[in-house]
């Protein structure tokens, strides 16, 4: 992590000095906000609504906002719009849906508040109170997404920018809590992605750039939103921006300035320095680098829930070399495979949900002093290469041919821990040295006839893998025929074995400035800077710990991004 930290770029350097940042960001708490330039210099041009970021969320609000009849202008740092949601299978959580109503299906309100309470803070959630034990903010915040996210879907697919089909058997993540009324049927899909839902991201943004592009919303790339300007009433009016030639830019907001830049996933600071673990980056876009967090510490804003992200596994390697192909691992495909900790000892179901595999990665051990899962081993056999392989959803397991050099291969489980410690002692300096245990191939080889003996019975005793809805849809493909518990089945006594080194990270930071239900930016006072307004990953969600349910970042954040957009409609023209 020190070494990423060590090569950022110039043009990151020069970003960090120019916002102002410091270790911790010290000035996020209690700075009083001033104006950020000369409100009196020209302005390069002008319009109704500036959205800085073009991806999942910044796409829709332009929409929005533009089909209000606003002159709208997307500012996109990278070569081409998508962000994150460019690289995700962009299934979103719409509760109450269109077609669950048409099918019969009841979504009820209180419903659909206990079981996102019930998930969202487990240690106050109480049925009985009025707020569920959710604090105002948050529940008003919930509220939200179950009153805009089915309108915002609709209206969208009414203007042929994100048409959808409806994913009626998929389940919620956590269907069998007695709070979800609604275990199934929330899930909505881009309608061209294909069967496997993997590629509806790059649907998705071709359809909303297209649209975008058709309605007049001016698209600008490779520009970085620096500093948002403020007028003498602490307004915002405007943005400057930085070009790829190093040109700096005035932008003129005459209504509002909507941020949509994503998270900090890839800043290493404020991922060092604002979540409760030693996380390795993530599969965001690479440009998701806390911009808005930084932007926005002179402006006295209020952070909340700045210690979790949307989490999930991720390949070591990849993370380290900053791929920016790389994708978090959804599901932990594979029958015939297991997942063991630097002691060779199974210690996770491995086809938990993704965001909730991710803690054990980070368990701390105070008697030995160390992270002993900081990475871990999904290992497998040739059974599991020849029918589990997957090119989606980032699974280690790859088909022949394709992108493997994150696979480490033996002929015998010795060869195997061999071949590990030598890709551990590889990367020595980014995981503190660690090792494999010496009594690693006999713990492993106990591990593994435990795992065997299970297996062939379909009864995982020690963590109750395949025993949820949610496990056995997320295991991958298996070979054809198999019956029972398809998500166990008995590793082989002989080689070749594989393996792949996994960590736990990102899909992206889920926290940043509050805002209010309609994306207002709230200052220390609880209030709204006029004129600015925050969405998506780069503000804060009021999920605190939980991911509800595939999807339940992107359909929130299209109904936040409907809701800010008309907002932002209603503000006095700034001329």
């Amino acid at each position: 992590m020190n070494n990423e930290h060590e090569n950022l770029s110039l043009s990151r350097r020069t970003f960090i000095k120019a916002a102002g940042a410091s270790t911790a960001v010290a000035a996020l708490a209690g700075v009083a906000s001033h104006v950020m330039a000369n409100d009196s210099l020209p302005f390069d041009s002008e319009h109704d609504i500036v959205v800085c970021g073009g991806g999942g969320s910044g796409l829709p609000a332009a929409l929005f906002a533009r089909w209000l009849g606003n002159d709208v202008v997307i500012l996109e740092k990278a070569a081409s719009p998508g962000g994150t949601a460019a690289k995700a299978a962009f299934w979103y959580w719409v509760p109450n849906n269109t077609p669950m109503r048409n099918a019969g299906l009841v979504d009820a309100k209180p419903d659909y508040m206990r079981y996102v309470a019930r998930l969202t803070r487990p240690q106050s959630y109480d049925a009985s109170l009025p707020k569920l034990g959710l604090s105002d903010w948050e529940y008003e915040m919930c509220e939200a997404i179950y009153d805009s996210a089915a309108p915002a879907a609709d209206l969208l697919a009414e203007r042929d920018a994100l048409t959808y089909r409806h994913c009626p058997d998929v389940p919620d993540y956590w269907a069998e809590l007695p709070e979800d009324k609604a275990p199934k049927g929330r899930v909505l899909v881009p309608k061209d992605a294909r069967e496997s839902m993997s590629d509806g991201g790059r649907v998705a943004i071709r359809t909303l750039t297209a649209a975008a592009k058709r309605d007049g919303v001016k698209i600008r790339t490779g520009e970085r939103v620096m500093k948002v300007i403020l007028n003498d009433k602490g307004e915002a009016i405007g943005v400057e921006v930085e070009t790829e030639e190093g040109a700096r830019l005035r932008v003129k907001a005459r209504k509002a300035v909507i941020f949509a830049t994503g998270g900090f996933t890839h800043d290493p600071e404020l991922r060092r320095n604002f979540l409760n673990a030693p996380v390795y980056g993530g599969c965001a876009a690479l440009t998701n680098e806390g911009d808005f967090v930084r932007i926005s510490s002179e402006l006295g804003v209020q952070l909340r829930n700045m210690n979790y992200a949307w989490s999930c596994p991720i390949l070591l390697e990849k993370a380290l070399a900053k791929d920016g192909s790389m994708s978090g691992i959804f599901t932990m495909t594979g029958d015939s495979m297991l997942m063991v900790n630097k002691y060779g000892k199974r210690v996770v179901n491995e086809k938990t949900v993704y965001n909730d595999l991710v803690p054990t990665f980070f368990q701390w051990d105070g008697n030995k002093s160390e992270y002993p899962n900081l990475v871990m081993f999904s290992i497998w056999d040739q059974r599991a290469q020849d029918y589990c392989h997957s090119d989606e959803y980032g699974s280690p397991i790859v088909p022949k041919g394709g992108n493997d050099r994150h696979v480490v291969r033996g002929e015998t489980l010795d060869e195997l821990a061999k071949a590990i410690a030598e890709r551990l002692d590889t990367h020595a300096s980014a995981i503190g040295g660690m090792k494999l245990a010496p009594d690693f191939v006999a713990n492993l080889k106990a591990t593994l006839k435990r795992f065997n003996q299970m297996a062939r019975k379909g009864k995982d005793l020690d963590f109750a893998r395949g025993e949820l809805a949610v496990q056995k849809l997320f295991t991958g493909p298996v070979k054809p025929g198999s019956q029972g518990n398809t998500t166990l089945y008995p590793l082989a006594e002989k080689g070749p074995f594989y393996a792949a080194l996994i960590t736990g990270g990102n899909l992206d930071t889920k926290g940043g400035p509050k805002t209010n239900s309609h994306g207002q930016v709230l200052n220390n006072d609880n209030q709204p800077i006029p004129g600015l307004y925050g969405i998506g990953n780069c503000v804060a969600s009021a999920s605190g710990r939980a991911y509800w349910s595939g999807g339940s970042t992107l359909g929130p954040i299209i109904g936040f991004a409907y809701r800010a957009a008309n907002q932002a409609h209603t503000e006095p023209s700034r001329a």
